[in-house]
């Protein structure tokens, strides 16, 4: 059953990213060696071009799936070059992808560390290579390191979610939290979350990391459940997260359990707009602007202009009373 169960929800998901463009066969270059060069800027092919290194912690996600193929139309429409890697959430291969990115040579890189302290080692390649860092979404351990960041206010993400969840509950009740404690990203959503609900009657029954992904937040979800039916609601990390729950939840019988994600996905968004799902809402944020202001401020570096330290993009709550504004055939 549980075979059958993942294999739909994968399904779905994978019709939901073909759906927005953004398959392999679209716009993210393939990566089996987890290396790809652009190939569509000849033009640019002077002697002047730039060439740029990419890297996130899951290429596989949607949300960095849209990263990717935003940040890499705004520099292919620049006559430039982008290197895309994927270390699958395995620090210690972003790290190889990295170096193998200085070896070949760039002009700067655009960073979302698989950990915030195990990219260290990479960080410091990238200092002595004198390549110029954006960090975004998730920072690294020591912004020192890098040029400038934006990212999601994943804090006011994690917080809106909390405040939805009191003001629809005011007695409280148990809950459950699957988090990431190696991104920083979902730690910042799970204390904004923690810090709204607390003082509020809440009991967390359970709080475990999920590692951002669908299929452990279910496995995870599903055992948890066993043994807590009665709770009034899970918070997952990500929208992924939050979808494994879903499947749990579901599996279990579950009829008026409330179920809260970040990352205001396509996928998210079809859950609330169904209006026959336990998924309640979502601390929304946009791929988009953050991979736009990404490219932007690379440009900057590379005219030698100022930037500041950080630039937070907007977050806000999705909920089936909403979500008709910002549709579900791709995200906002």
């Amino acid at each position: 059953m549980k075979r059958k169960l993942l294999a739909a929800i994968l399904s779905i998901a994978m019709v939901g990213t073909m759906l927005m463009g953004c398959s392999s066969g679209g716009d993210t270059p393939a990566a089996s060696d987890s290396e790809t060069e652009s190939t569509d800027s000849d033009a640019a092919d002077d002697g002047e071009a730039k060439t740029f290194g990419y890297t996130c912690m899951d290429g596989t996600n949607p949300f960095f799936v849209t990263i990717e193929a935003t940040i890499r139309e705004k520099v292919e429409a620049n006559g430039d070059k982008l290197i895309t890697t994927d270390p699958a959430n395995d620090v210690s291969l972003q790290i190889t992808q990295i170096e193998d990115m200085i070896a070949q040579g760039m002009d700067g890189i655009f960073l979302n560390p698989a950990e915030a302290e195990g990219i260290l080692p990479a960080l410091d390649a990238l200092k002595e290579a004198e390549v110029p860092i954006v960090n975004f979404d998730t920072e690294v351990a020591d912004m020192s390191y890098v040029a400038t960041y934006t990212g999601s206010d994943n804090y006011n993400a994690g917080k809106v979610c909390g405040e939805d969840l009191v003001k629809k509950c005011p007695d409280g009740g148990k809950i459950i939290v699957l988090d990431s404690p190696t991104m920083n990203s979902v730690v910042d959503r799970t204390n904004g979350f923690l810090d709204a609900i607390e003082g509020k009657g809440f009991e967390i029954v359970a709080q475990q990391d999920a590692k951002g992904n669908l299929e452990v937040s279910m496995g995870i979800a599903e055992d948890l459940l066993q043994a807590n039916s009665d709770v009034v609601a899970i918070f997952g990390g990500n929208d992924p997260t939050a979808l494994g729950a879903l499947a749990a939840a579901n599996a279990a019988g579950l009829t008026d359990c409330m179920i809260y994600g970040v990352d205001g996905s396509p996928d998210i968004k079809s859950e609330l707009a169904s209006g026959e799902s336990l998924i309640e809402g979502s601390g929304a944020q946009s791929p988009v602007a953050i991979a736009e202001t990404s490219v932007d401020l690379m440009y900057k570096i590379m005219n030698g202009e100022e930037v500041d330290d950080r630039y937070p993009v907007e977050t806000f709550l999705i909920t089936s009373d909403n979500v008709e504004e910002y549709g579900t055939d791709g995200w906002q």
